[in-house]
């Protein structure tokens, strides 16, 4: 079975190889960069299954990298830095980064983490899986109604080949904002908690809090036009449900 491959960009290289031996420990292939140039570079040439990702570097700040490959790629990203400001997780989150730690951190921890993100990054459904539809109130068949799919006015969302279309054109959505959007769109009107939804979505050994959530749930909103008879609501103190208004 071929290794996963971790790519670790930080301009410490002490910091960098003690990484990376964690990482061999635990029978991963790691490279490594220590600036910004190096790091767009490897996530071509040696394309990562992960990128553990330090904000602080010489040339290209880790924000900045994390925008450009989430241009063309999904490849888990968990961000590492010695800032510690709600302001800079949630910034690193909204840019597309899967999580975020702090330095220093413990080097079980961080394989945790690691292991734990790729596990969640495996989730698309193999394609010669065609579950049953769970919606059935279109009769037309195409790409966007095959397999398993929830549809309310102008919203379809496809789980089985990860597609979203919303007022008849297709919306950009990374998985987790569309699994998430999926989740709470099968059980409409039906309220989930914050630490539900990591649960069932991040998996119960996620190490993280539960604004992570509110995050995916600010990142959909800005991509959907709710004038119609559902919207995402916010259930205050609780959590939030997939309102669908008669």
């Amino acid at each position: 079975m071929d290794k996963q491959r971790i790519l670790i960009v930080d301009d410490d290289e002490n910091i960098a190889e003690l990484i990376s031996l964690y990482l061999i420990k635990e029978c991963f292939s790691t490279e490594i960069a220590n600036n910004g140039k190096d790091a767009l570079r490897l996530v071509e040439t040696f394309n990562p299954d992960l990128i553990l990702l330090d904000i602080m570097l010489p040339d290209i700040d880790g924000y900045e990298i994390c925008t450009e490959v989430r241009k063309t790629k999904q490849t888990p990203i968990i961000m590492l830095s010695a800032k510690g400001e709600i302001f800079d997780k949630v910034l690193g989150l909204k840019l597309g980064a899967d999580d975020y730690m702090i330095k220093p951190f413990d080097s079980n921890e961080l394989v945790a983490r690691v292991k734990a993100v790729l596990r969640r990054a495996v989730t698309t459904p193999a394609p010669s899986q065609t579950p049953e539809p769970v919606a059935s109130n279109i009769s037309a068949i195409d790409t966007d109604r095959q397999g398993e799919y929830v549809e309310y006015d102008n919203l379809l969302i496809n789980i089985t080949n990860y597609t979203v279309t919303h007022e008849g054109k297709p919306l950009e959505m990374p998985p987790k904002e569309l699994e998430l959007l999926y989740f709470l769109a099968k059980k409409p009107n039906q309220m989930f908690t914050r630490d539900h939804l990591l649960d069932k979505l991040w998996g119960y050994d996620y190490i993280g809090d539960t604004r992570t959530v509110d995050v995916h749930i600010k990142r959909i909103r800005e991509k959907l036009n709710e004038n119609y008879n559902w919207s995402i609501s916010t259930v205050w103190g609780k959590g939030y449900k997939f309102e669908v208004r008669q």
